[in-house]
């Protein structure tokens, strides 16, 4: 049989074609895997999975959420360092961990800033949060648009029940690699360490420390109820979550497919935003079943003491006048 020059040219240029069209195909198949420091037992690791399985069928499959909780990926430090440089593509991390990279990603952990989740939200949905999102995106990171609700973070101890300011001084506990939680600390006379989430349970099993702070949520999915016998209901600093994306990455992706990841995890923050205040309004009765014993003190006396040392003064003249009048344009006079 005889195989014609136009024969040959014409299965070349198909096969070129074929070669072009099965890339292109591929390209569409996008995994994204997201890490984060809490247990899988925990709303907002129930809400990304959720949010996972919408936006697979949305994109019938061309994009994948994957989730990583319980600092599978590394601790916060770790994985913000590698989200930076595109090792990783997202990640959810607490703002207070976050102000290490992006300072004004702290003003909402100002101490006893918020009496209500609700009045967290207003200010993070509104003026205060569209300005950390534009100080976010200029550290090369894009952030979507509604914050997660971690919650109003707590005192806990195994040695003795925290009433008031001086029952601080002098006390070992551990805060997050965050310098507005040291620096809250720190004011009010205790001896702060920093220590990431996930060496904090062994931390207080072996006494390297003698307390904690955390939402009520984190305490009792990270089982810290079995090495901390008292827990003071402060409500010193409410913490929110962000979802970032690499920049670059982000900007990779196709149109449809960021709005679809974008409106899915918007959708699934005012879910989660529910989830976690339900689950922290049941969890002071299933603590105590567990032995944990809880105070309610007068939270006027720490906000005073912080007054006196000069901690609002000093995170003012940090964040500006702009993001200060915004937060206390929610919150009402801070001083």
């Amino acid at each position: 049989m005889t195989i014609t020059r136009r024969q040959i040219l014409k299965g070349a240029t198909a096969l070129a074609a074929g070669t072009a069209i099965r890339p292109a195909v591929a390209a569409r198949k996008t995994v994204i895997k997201i890490g984060l420091d809490l247990e899988p037992s925990h709303p907002t690791v129930a809400n990304l999975n959720a949010a996972a399985t919408k936006i697979k069928d949305a994109t019938s499959g061309e994009v994948t959420l994957q989730v990583f909780p319980s600092s599978q990926l590394g601790d916060d430090t770790h994985m913000l360092s590698n989200l930076r440089s595109g090792a990783m593509q997202m990640m959810a991390v607490g703002d207070n961990i976050l102000g290490t990279l992006v300072p004004s990603a702290a003003i909402d952990n100002i101490g006893f800033a918020f009496k209500t989740p609700e009045m967290a939200w207003k200010a993070l949905d509104g003026a205060v949060g569209a300005m950390v999102r534009a100080d976010i995106e200029k550290a090369g990171l894009h952030p979507m648009h509604l914050i997660w609700d971690e919650g109003f973070r707590q005192i806990t101890s195994s040695t003795k029940q925290i009433n008031a300011p001086a029952d601080l001084h002098g006390f070992k506990i551990r805060v997050p690699p965050s310098p507005i939680s040291l620096s809250i600390f720190q004011s009010l006379g205790a001896s702060a360490t920093t220590i990431n989430a996930a060496e904090l349970y062994t931390a207080l099993q072996t006494r390297v420390v003698d307390g904690q702070e955390n939402p009520l949520g984190n305490i009792e999915t990270m089982k810290l109820d079995q090495v901390q016998k008292y827990c003071s209901l402060t409500n010193h600093m409410w913490v929110g979550y962000w979802l970032l994306v690499n920049g670059q990455f982000w900007a990779s992706l196709p149109d449809d497919h960021k709005k679809v990841i974008a409106d899915t995890l918007d959708a699934q923050a005012l879910e989660q935003r529910k989830a976690n205040q339900a689950l922290d309004t049941s969890l002071e009765e299933t603590l105590k079943k567990q032995g944990m014993n809880f105070a309610k003190p007068d939270t006027t006396a720490f906000q005073k003491a912080l007054s006196q040392f000069g901690f609002y003064k000093t995170w003012k003249e940090k964040f500006g006048t702009p993001l200060w009048t915004a937060l206390e344009s929610v919150t009402g006079p801070l001083n």
